[in-house]
Order: C-alpha cells, then sequence, then structure tokens
C-alpha cells in the first residue's frame, strides 16, 4: 500500500482503519454510484421533478440560523444559461463563492425560481473540468482520503496491478458473457459509459459467489470421497413399524424428506443434509424416522439441542412417538441395594423389544427404560456399551469424557444456535468413521442464503403443513388503554372457551435504560389484572426443577396464562395455547417473532398474535408489518434478510466466513446459481484443481484461514 503514489504510512495506517489492508481491497472498494458528466443538464433545460446532475459555479453564500442547532445555506449557482438557488438545513456545509460544483438531486421551482434542497455535491479539485464528457465514480468514503484523492489512488493502484490476471477460462467467459477480469476492474472504477459499470460489477461479484461456492464444493467432495462413512439398512421393520402406527398420515413433504436421508444413509458416503421446514411442519417425526434407520442398522443416533427446554422436548417427544408405535423398551425396576449399573446383566440386548432412549443434559439425566430416576454416570455409561439407542442431550453429549459405542447418526436441531466445531464435535464421537449428520432448523432460510451458508449440505425442505393446522391470526396492538383492554378481553374469552395464553416479554429483570417489560414485573402486573385466572412464570434463570413443575402444570391445563422470556421460543408443545402476546414486540428479530408465533396454532382451535408495540424505528415498523402481513415462514425470511441485510449473517458463528464486499445474495440470487453451477461442475472433473492450478492460490489467498475451517467442518 504504501508504494502508491501519494499513500505514505501515516495514509496507510487510516486506510487499515476502514479494512484497506491491500492493494486487493483498494480494489474491491467499488463505487457506491457514478456521475455521468457526459448528461450534464444546462440550468435553463432542467427537467423539474427528476434526479438530475447540474454543474455550476458559486456566485453567492448565505448562511443563517433557523433555530437551534440548525443553520440554513443558501447558494446561488449559476452557469452560462441560468442561476438555480441550492438550499441546505446542515450546518455542516461548507461552501465558498467561486467553486465549481456538480450537485445531484431533484429541482423544483419555488417563488418562480429554480431551487434544489439538500442536494448531494461533488466538487472539482486539481483542475478537473466541469465538461469532461466522461463518468465520475463516487466511492464510499475512506479515511484520511478526499474524494479526488481517492480517484486518484485507485486510478495508481489499478495501473500498478497491471496485467491482472485472469483464473476463468475464457471458454466460460464466453458461455457465461462475462468481461474479462482486467476489463471488469477498469469499469467498475472508470468506466467511459454508466451500462459498463453494470457490467463490470456482474463479473466481480461472479468471482466473488464462485470463489465461495469452489470452497464449499471442495468441502462436500472431501466430505464424500475422503471420509468413510455408514451404510445404513432403511428398508427394516422399525421404520416401518413406526411409521404404519403414526395416528395420522404423513404429508407429502415428510415422505419425500424421509425418502431423501434414507436414501443418503443406504449410501457408503457420509450424509450431510440440512432438514428445514415451518414451525409445526412436522420435523421430529421426520428426524425420528432418521433415527430409528440408525438404530435399526445397529448403530446409534444422538440428538443434540441449543437449550435443555429443548432437549427435553425432543426426548419426551420422540418417547411419545415410540410408545404409540409400540416400540417400548421393557422397563427395568432395580431391586433390593442393587445397583444399576448392574440392571443389565440379565436384561435382554439393547433395541430388543423397543428402542431404548437416553436424555443427558447439565442439570438432568433420565431415561425410558429404568423405573425411577438414575445417575448421571450411569447414563453416560450406558451411551458408551451401546445399551442407549438415542441419546438426546445439549453440549454435554460432546464433553471429553462421553463417547458412545457406535454412533450412526447425529442430528444437530437449530443449527445457527451452535458453533460449527460444535457439530463438529459431535461427528467426531464416531471411532475410525464419520457418521450420517442431519442438520434441524425451524428458521426457514432464503434459499440463496442457504447455498451460502450451507452450500455444501444437501437439502430437504417441509413446506407442507399437516392437515388440520389453521393459520395464526397476527394483530399489531398500540400500547393505548383501549387496544391493551380489547386484547385482555380477547384473553379472558380464549379462556373462558378452555384455551391458553402465552406472554413473552424480551426481559427477565427491569432495565431502566431499555424500558423494556420484563417477564417478573408482567407477571405481577397480569396477576393482578387476570386476578380470576392462574398465571404463571417461566424464565431461562430459574431452577431446572422450578421450570419443569411450571411447564408441567401449563401442559396439564393447570395455569391459564404462562408469562415466559424466550425460554419458549423452541421446542415448546402445548397444542391447546391458542393465544401469543408478544411484549414490545418490536425489540424482537423478525425469524424470533416467527418462532415466537410458532408457540400457538398447533392444535385443531383458531388462535391469535398479538404484537403490542409502538415501534419507533423503520426497521421496527418493516418487521412488525411483514409479520401480520404473512404466516410464510420462508417469504419472512426473504424480508429478514432485506432488512437486515446480509451483513449480518455472516460471523463467527458461521467460523469467520468472509462477508461478501460487492455480491447480494438476494439481488444476485441468479448469478449464485450460475456461480455454484460452475463452481461444482470444475471440481467433479477435477476435485483437486490441479488443471487450475491460479484458480486454488487464489481460493487460498482470498480464504485465508478459513480455508482450512472449510475442510475441517
Amino acid at each position: 500500500m504504501d508504494k502508491l503514489t501519494g499513500i505514505g504510512p501515516r495514509a496507510s495506517k487510516k486506510l487499515a482503519s476502514s479494512g484497506i489492508h491491500s492493494v486487493a481491497d483498494l480494489l474491491l472498494h467499488v463505487p457506491r454510484r457514478y456521475l455521468d458528466r457526459s448528461q450534464l443538464f444546462d440550468l435553463a433545460a432542467v427537467p423539474l421533478g427528476e434526479e438530475v446532475t447540474v454543474g455550476g459555479t458559486v456566485l453567492s453564500v448565505v448562511q443563517r440560523r433557523i433555530s437551534k442547532g440548525r443553520m440554513m445555506t443558501t447558494a446561488a449557482i449559476g452557469d452560462e444559461t441560468t442561476v438555480m438557488s441550492a438550499v441546505w438545513f446542515n450546518p455542516y456545509i461548507k461552501i465558498k463563492e467561486g467553486e465549481e460544483l456538480l450537485l445531484s438531486g431533484t429541482v423544483e421551482r419555488f417563488r418562480g425560481s429554480l431551487q434544489m434542497k439538500s442536494p448531494d455535491i461533488d466538487r472539482l479539485e486539481n483542475g478537473e473540468s466541469l465538461v469532461t464528457g466522461r463518468v465520475v465514480p463516487v466511492h464510499p468514503s475512506l479515511a484520511g482520503l478526499t474524494p479526488y484523492k481517492l480517484r486518484s489512488t485507485i486510478a495508481n493502484a489499478l495501473a500498478r496491478s497491471q496485467p491482472i490476471g485472469e483464473v476463468l477460462p475464457e471458454e466460460m467467459l464466453d458461455r457465461l458473457d462475462l468481461m474479462d477480469r482486467a476489463t471488469a476492474f477498469q469499469n467498475i472504477h472508470f468506466p467511459s459509459a454508466v451500462e459498463h459499470a453494470a457490467s463490470a460489477r456482474r463479473r466481480l461479484v461472479f468471482d466473488e459467489l464462485f470463489r465461495l461456492e469452489l470452497s464449499l464444493a471442495l468441502r462436500k467432495h472431501a466430505q464424500q470421497a475422503l471420509a468413510t462413512g455408514v451404510r445404513h439398512n432403511p428398508g427394516g421393520p422399525t421404520v416401518d413399524t413406526f411409521t404404519t402406527a403414526l395416528p395420522y398420515t404423513l404429508t407429502g413433504a415428510q415422505e419425500r424428506s424421509i425418502t431423501e436421508i434414507q436414501t443418503d444413509m443406504a449410501s457408503p458416503n457420509p450424509m450431510h443434509r440440512l432438514l428445514q421446514g415451518e414451525v409445526g411442519s412436522g420435523k421430529t417425526v421426520v428426524a425420528v424416522a432418521a433415527l430409528l434407520t440408525a438404530v435399526q442398522s445397529g448403530f446409534q443416533g444422538a440428538v443434540m439441542a441449543p437449550t435443555e427446554v429443548l432437549a427435553e422436548q425432543h426426548y419426551f417427544g420422540t418417547v411419545a412417538l415410540l410408545e404409540s408405535a409400540g416400540l417400548k423398551p421393557p422397563l427395568i425396576t432395580p431391586s433390593g441395594d442393587a445397583g444399576t449399573e448392574s440392571l443389565f446383566q440379565s436384561a435382554p440386548d439393547a433395541g430388543v423389544g423397543g428402542v431404548r432412549v437416553a436424555l443427558l443434559t447439565g442439570n438432568r439425566a433420565s431415561t425410558n427404560f429404568v423405573a425411577g430416576t438414575v445417575r448421571r454416570a450411569d447414563v453416560v455409561a450406558w451411551i458408551a456399551d451401546g445399551t442407549v439407542d438415542v441419546a438426546v442431550g445439549t453440549h454435554a453429549l460432546i464433553q471429553d469424557s462421553l463417547s458412545f459405542a457406535k454412533l450412526g447418526l447425529a442430528v444437530v436441531d437449530e443449527q445457527h444456535r451452535f458453533g460449527v466445531y460444535q457439530r463438529v464435535q459431535l461427528r467426531d464421537k464416531a471411532d475410525g468413521y464419520v457418521p450420517d449428520l442431519l442438520i434441524m432448523t425451524a428458521t426457514p432460510i432464503p434459499r440463496t442464503l442457504a447455498m451460502t451458508l450451507y452450500g455444501d449440505l444437501d437439502v430437504s425442505v417441509l413446506d407442507e403443513m399437516p392437515p388440520g393446522r389453521m393459520p395464526v391470526r397476527t394483530e399489531l396492538v398500540p400500547k393505548t388503554d383501549a387496544a391493551l383492554s380489547e386484547m385482555h378481553s380477547a384473553v379472558r374469552c380464549a379462556v373462558a372457551n378452555g384455551r391458553q395464553v402465552f406472554v413473552v416479554c424480551p426481559l427477565v429483570e427491569d432495565s431502566d435504560k431499555l424500558q423494556a417489560a420484563s417477564a417478573t414485573a408482567e407477571h405481577q402486573r397480569l396477576s393482578s389484572v387476570f386476578s380470576e385466572l392462574s398465571v404463571g412464570l417461566l424464565h431461562g434463570q430459574m431452577r431446572p426443577d422450578d421450570k419443569e413443575v411450571v411447564m408441567a402444570q401449563f401442559k396439564r391445563g393447570q395455569l391459564d396464562v404462562l408469562v415466559a422470556t424466550t425460554v419458549i421460543e423452541v421446542g415448546i408443545d402445548i397444542p391447546n395455547a391458542a393465544v401469543m402476546i408478544i411484549e414490545d414486540a418490536d425489540r424482537f428479530g423478525l425469524s424470533q417473532l416467527h418462532q415466537l408465533r410458532g408457540r400457538v396454532g398447533r392444535g385443531e382451535h383458531a388462535s391469535v398474535c398479538f404484537l403490542v408495540a409502538d415501534p419507533s424505528t423503520p426497521e421496527g415498523k418493516r418487521r412488525l408489518a411483514a409479520m401480520v402481513k404473512t404466516t410464510d415462514g420462508f417469504e419472512l425470511a426473504e424480508m429478514d434478510l432485506s432488512i437486515r441485510g446480509q451483513g449480518t449473517v455472516f460471523g463467527t458463528r458461521q467460523a469467520g466466513a468472509k462477508d461478501l464486499k460487492l455480491a447480494d445474495i438476494l439481488r444476485d440470487a441468479e448469478t449464485l446459481i450460475s456461480a455454484r453451477r460452475e463452481a461444482f461442475a470444475i471440481v467433479a472433473d477435477d476435485p483437486s484443481l490441479s488443471g487450475a492450478p491460479a484458480m486454488r492460490e487464489e481460493l487460498e489467498v482470498f480464504l485465508g484461514e478459513d480455508a482450512e475451517w472449510l475442510v475441517r467442518s
């Protein structure tokens, strides 16, 4: 960097603070817009009401204070045809008579004269001519560099970088109608016409997405070709017994997903599959079918969930499904002083007559095959010796002290709540081979996002809801006495009809700083408001035993209203709950709101979700409007990505994948699909990229330390 003209150590340090560490970083700092000076309007001929660029000389400047902290600056701008006034209400505007300016904005008539309010300013420096007949790039500002200095520095970097190497085959460029890379960098920064900049951006966006998809293709090939997997038997009696005994018919999406998963499990290559579906779409049944495929093949299954509440829900839900299908194992009761370690000396082999399931979390150990309580150490031992067919738990499953006898399938629920290495730790519990991996999420993921975050995984989608499910009506409730009173009446009506109510608050304790409703304070308040009802409290800081008691009371219908934090966001299945109230709803993200809404509408009853909020930000208003508009999780996921921006999805939880600098995975969806197709085709023909050394070298340079993670995970 310090070899560029005009960039010394001090400037280099300032650039580094803005994320510019190399010439490549500088060349990828592309313009945010362009000023087309070849279409500069004379002031006398400027169209009114349209966004235009005009130029002229500052003839006079007048500043006056119009209120405390507000300054109005009015300038007369003239060219050879006429004079226009420009007005700014910004105290930091600094212009002076005699300057030549380009102004971008909308021209209107005000009191018979031309006027432009709060236009963007581009100063012409160091002899740049007003009428040059060329397109001028407007780059995002960088610390310590004026716009002119930044343009000249990038021009210098571009000249010093020649020749810019090309890594894509000429045949591919012709087939995809992509310009070569050197031309693309020239045209993204200094195009001769605005349309050339669009073509240049398309090529550089393709490069960015192609590198990402190429790394994913290499990772998937390594997983399939270099790892020793497990060949399961999908045609055994256990799965057939389970699916036949279900009291309802599987949806087409469930049947399709089970077939896709079992086909993968029958292959000797390790399965790496993402199962995503709407809240209540039936992922648990699909996961249990996969686990039973492993069990009937002589292997163990494991289910890892991010919270104890969700792990317990998986455990009890799985046990209930197995019992209803007649797959409950013989119950063994300790006798005399015999310890549980001796229970199985004369017991039948694991899996005969039923499926043995164990729960292991940081605070709890349970099984479905031992009467009474069991010791945590015994459950750990039974997982290690193969007594347990299916282990359900939290991070406790990946502790160094725990081992599996023969792990054949690892299921990770709500993967986005785990670090990537945690699912790797679970997979590594198998010795000498790689077990199949099934990742589940109830957070719908836009297709383009799934192709970037989980591009090495095959995807099964549950896009059908079980029959009988009614859409949840969603209403926005302002914080007025009248609106809240009407909502409280709806709660009483629902309870009178035998239904139950969730009330979710963002915090456990009061916070003056955030001014958000807390679960504890709201519980006290609602206990008074609904004095005739039974109101319970549940939050993550309660002791596990106390949480279990409260949830059991709510499930049995002993509580009418449950005030809780987001501890109930996932994994809570109460078919009788038909009302969800979310306090300060604008403080939640869109996907979290959708998850919370999914706690109701799980039975046959009409349900409603009340969003209590007075949103003060545009983003908050858009989120709540989206929730009212649709219950389609995939549509909401697209909206969420559009509102939040893609920069929020690549972080340490995704193992440090670098943010996309140019590409937008929604806007550039077609380019992403094209890049993925080309990348996977190249790896299929040349898995080591031995025939494309420049392509491999570039991949390693851009990914850096992430390259190792891509192979590892």
